[in-house]
């Protein structure tokens, strides 16, 4: 990265070298492929052809530079399963690169190769459509390897860990696993762990590597250590499809988790095409690190954000994609998001596709002039259909991430009461750091990928070091039924990780990133041992689904919330409006809801409707049972017991 300052401004190649055409790659089709990079600072481009990922190459052509810096050149056939890369000469230097626009690679991905993707689709595939959009959205969050490597799963060990495990049913039963599993939860999104070719595994080595993937090598290529062939660099994109074509098939959505903040590595193919251009430095010359991977992409520069805008529109378009989650969205800007969100709203409809991510970063980060980081401050210039993670409810519900120690509301801690009825709206009265426009901009969650499972941190708050991370504690599984109770009765979008409803643990590692499959993998004989948290789980998901009070994602989802009271310390009770959508959507069993929290450590009776004697109440859910629908008496007290909820639902007076 010495060489990276060649140098210039970003602003004049801008000015000079913008190239908004959607064709940059190889393009290949019957008849013949084209080859066009950008690369406004090379004196010489050289392209080399080859007929594996492994051997010399058979052809050297010299590339012709046309204009906005864009080099090309066309050959009369169909190169598909051609492999190659370039040789750039920059400021005298000459260095070898694979293509940052290259939709297929070579095992490990050195190499790029030339796909006529049609021939890559799986039967079927042009027919794929994602599900229709059900009343609320419950986000999964899943990692591909985690999913299938117990061989408990019932996935042939060929296809565990692979795209392929998402093809086949898994166990059934009355435990089921793997998609098996999914369809009886009830959940309507899975959510992906970066399945874009990265760098920190050998995909010709052996099932025992695991990294969550967050360093990206090339960005418009699925990863092939998660197909059954790395070296055949046509397999993984086949097998991704089909991937994602079965979940559509089992009703469920599918959002990509992307990571356009950082690369694998500062001598990225962007680097060496482009030396100097794609990243931010520091004064002193340095690259920055607000990602603490080592380097940061300069979003806002006009063909860094063309880079990202079409690798999203491309996977949305090309892989049938329903959603994008943004790591480290904070280090990218305000401006570029909204883009997005415009771009996929004109090509799919308004809301179609997901948008969300982590409104932070891990350190500062130089911006360029004139633009506004995508952080949690600036949710209010954020278009409403671009979602974040609120740490806020997180935090609130089970304390902090960093300080194991630290408990929230359901794990013993005090004085939250005010901040939990403000997360009950998703922020929109206060009680944050900002505003959102409405509760569609919340992504709820106790629970993800990083920092301690939701299990973890419960049994070290609660329990201290030395305790036995797989004992179903009561306790800990009161305080896990009670987080859970309290952020699907959140206005907002619902998350979890895969595997909190079962009680996931990965023995107090809070950083897994790279520990070993049998740390990070989905254990699923725990489903029967946690049925009965299992159970909760799914009846929370049939439940909230029918509750429009709750779904309503609109900027006046707010005014449904009403008589907000802490009962008394630990206690909390709030109404909601639960009549149906504007649209006419949502089938009204109840037309009022009653929420109460308890973390107090005793149980609180209250009687509902004293001054509504006519009104019939339901109980819904309570700590032990969710979706239960239990009938109340007319002016009989009902205790809320200790370190639990209650959800009750009034039915109209006919």
């Amino acid at each position: 990265m010495g060489d990276s300052k060649l140098v210039f401004a970003s602003e004049e190649i801008d000015a000079q070298f913008c190239y908004e055409g959607k064709d940059l790659g190889a393009d290949c089709r019957e008849g013949r492929t084209v080859f066009k990079v950008w690369s406004p600072l090379a004196e010489r481009l050289c392209l080399r052809l080859y007929k594996d990922g492994t051997s010399p190459a058979y052809i050297e052509k010299e590339m012709e530079r046309g204009e906005k810096g864009v080099w090309h050149r066309e050959f009369p056939e169909n190169l598909h399963g051609t492999y190659y890369d370039y040789l750039v000469t920059a400021g005298g230097r000459e260095v070898r690169t694979a293509d940052p626009y290259a939709v297929g690679c070579s095992c490990n991905g050195d190499r790029s190769l030339a796909v006529d993707l049609r021939k890559t689709d799986p039967p079927g595939f042009d027919s794929d459509c994602p599900p229709e959009p059900g009343p609320e959205r419950i986000i999964y969050e899943l990692h591909i390897k985690d999913f299938s490597h117990d061989p408990a799963s019932g996935v042939p060990e060929a296809f565990r860990g692979k795209y392929k495990a998402f093809t086949v049913p898994g166990k059934g039963g009355e435990h089921p696993a793997c998609m098996e599993y999914l369809k009886s939860l009830g959940i309507t999104h899975v959510h992906l762990l970066p399945f874009f070719d990265f760098g920190s595994v050998d995909e010709a080595g052996d099932g025992e590597q695991f990294n969550w993937g967050y360093d990206p090598v090339n960005y418009n290529v699925p990863e092939g250590s998660y197909a059954t062939d790395a070296v055949d660099g046509l397999v993984r994109i086949r097998e991704c499809k089909e991937m994602i074509q079965a979940l559509h098939a089992s009703g469920i959505r599918v959002i990509m988790d992307v990571v356009y903040n950082h690369t694998h590595r500062g001598d990225s193919w962007l680097q060496r095409m482009v030396p100097g251009y794609y990243y931010r430095f520091m004064e002193d010359g340095t690259l920055s690190n607000g990602s603490a991977c080592g380097n940061d992409i300069a979003a806002g520069r006009a063909m860094v954000d063309n880079y990202i805008a079409d690798s999203v529109m491309y996977w949305a378009r090309e892989y049938h994609l329903d959603g994008f989650r943004f790591d480290l969205m904070g280090l990218l800007t305000v401006e570029l998001m909204n883009r997005i969100r415009r771009e996929l709203d004109e090509a799919f409809g308004p809301g179609e596709k997901m948008l969300y991510g982590e409104p932070w970063s891990a350190d500062d980060s130089p911006m360029e002039e004139g633009t506004n980081a995508a952080q949690k401050v600036n949710a209010g210039l954020l278009e409403d259909g671009i979602g974040i993670f609120s740490d806020d409810t997180r935090d609130v519900i089970k304390g902090s991430v960093f300080h194991v120690e630290e408990p929230g509301f359901v794990n013993g801690a005090s004085k939250l009461e005010s901040k939990l009825l403000h997360a009950v709206t998703g922020w929109r009265d206060g009680g944050a750091c900002f505003i959102p426009k409405s509760c569609a901009q919340i992504i709820n969650y106790v629970s993800a990928h990083d920092n301690y499972t939701l299990w973890d941190k419960l049994v070290l708050s609660m329990h201290g070091e030395g305790a036995a991370f797989n004992f179903p504690y009561e306790d800990v599984m009161e305080a896990n039924r009670l987080a859970a109770f309290i952020y699907f009765t959140c206005q907002g979008n619902l998350f979890l990780q895969a595997g909190e409803e079962f009680g996931r643990t990965k023995h107090g590692e809070d950083n897994s990133y790279c520990s070993a499959p049998a740390v990070n993998m989905l254990r699923w004989g725990q489903t029967e041992e946690f049925g009965s948290l299992v159970e909760y789980y799914r009846g929370l998901i049939r439940l909230r689904k029918r509750l429009p009070g709750l779904c309503d994602k609109s900027p006046e989802a707010v005014e449904r919330i009403s008589r907000k009271q802490i009962l008394k310390d630990g206690v909390v009770s709030f109404h909601v409006d639960n009549r149906p959508l504007k649209d006419g959507r949502g089938a009204v069993e109840w037309e009022e809801l009653l929420v109460l929290y308890n973390a107090s450590g005793k149980a609180y009776g209250f009687v509902p409707g004293q001054a509504e004697e006519s009104a019939v109440w339901e109980i819904l859910a309570d700590g032990r049972e969710a979706d239960c629908r239990r009938s109340t008496v007319p002016g009989e007290e009902i205790l809320v017991q200790a370190g639990s909820g209650m959800l009750l639902g009034r039915r109209a007076v006919t």
